[in-house]
């Protein structure tokens, strides 16, 4: 018991502290946070689930719809009346179901009521500002036709001014004209003859610098063919000095063979020589002995004769 006296107290003490003079019983405060809980709920499945609304929105932000596929930079865009509405509904579902009030929407209301007034002078300090903007613009349009005046005025004096001036110049022109033409035309009958010279020599120079050329080329075709010709000649004189070069070598070889063949042959015949000299000495020592040897012994041509008287006496 004393615990539920305890609570009933600190309920009561809650309840002095939660109190404020525009705070509406429980009961009601609930049962009209209740009733926005649900305007609330059915205000968010309104507008996802419409369809319609969706489409017809989806149509009216094409653009921006499209900017944003292609990724083309946009500003912010929301809905206002929308976010108005769930602001306001929102802030005083929360005020009912904490302080079971309707301060927010008070200040809402509040709030709305500064910024029609706010608008209403706005809306006549824009009647007034029309009004002043038409007298200034009559007066700026007085000031624009006092200065298309004064430039016209202006103009025409200058024109006047102007056209005499020219005058006065073709006129000094004129004299100037009458006065150069001779010597003008003399200048230009010189120039014109300078000209024809200065042609004349072009083409003179012209005409130079062809045969100049044409020699140049000419003489280059003969150097060509002077170099040519002389390397075929120096290809044939070394072909001739090549062969001269073989045919002097050939003959130096032939020559130094026969040069040994000639010593070969002088020694040959030296041995042949001395081979038959020895021979003839061998010959001549042999037959001085053979000879000797007969004339020794008496033998051959040298055997002694017998005389006829011995001969028969030994008969």
């Amino acid at each position: 018991m004393l615990q539920e006296e305890s609570f009933k107290e600190s309920d009561e003490e809650e309840i002095v502290k939660d109190h404020h003079p525009s705070s509406l019983p429980y009961l009601q405060g609930s049962t009209f946070a209740s009733i926005l809980e649900d305007t609330i709920t059915e205000l968010r499945v309104l507008s996802e689930c419409n369809n319609e609304l969706r489409i017809a929105k989806t149509i009216s932000d094409m653009k921006l719809l499209i900017a944003l596929k292609y990724g083309v930079r946009q500003l912010p865009v929301t809905d206002e009346l929308e976010k108005y509405l769930s602001d306001v509904l929102s802030s005083t579902y929360v005020g009912l179901s904490v302080n079971r009030s309707f301060e927010p929407l008070k200040e809402y209301v509040k709030k709305w009521l500064d910024e029609k007034t706010y608008r209403a002078t706005l809306a006549e300090d824009e009647i007034r500002n029309r009004g002043i903007r038409h007298d200034l613009n009559k007066q700026l349009r007085q000031q624009r036709n006092y200065i298309k005046t004064k430039i016209y005025e202006t103009d025409t004096r200058s024109r006047y001014v102007e056209n005499w001036q020219r005058a006065r110049t073709e006129q000094h022109l004129q004299t100037i004209y009458d006065k150069e033409i001779v010597p003008s035309r003399v200048i230009e009958y010189f120039k014109q003859r300078a000209d024809y010279e200065q042609r004349v020599h072009a083409e003179v120079e012209l005409l130079t610098n062809i045969r100049i050329n044409e020699t140049l080329e000419k003489v280059e075709s003969w150097m060509n063919k002077y170099d040519t010709d002389m390397e075929a000649i120096d290809l044939k004189i070394q072909l001739k000095k090549n062969e001269y070069q073989d045919m002097f070598d050939r003959r130096l070889e032939k020559h130094d063979q026969m040069m040994k063949d000639w010593i070969h042959f002088k020694e040959e015949r030296e041995k042949a020589r001395l081979y038959r000299e020895k021979m003839m000495n061998s010959a001549i020592i042999i037959q001085a002995w053979w000879r000797g040897l007969l004339v020794r012994r008496q033998l051959g041509p040298y055997k002694v004769k017998k005389k006829k008287g011995d001969a028969a006496k030994k008969k």
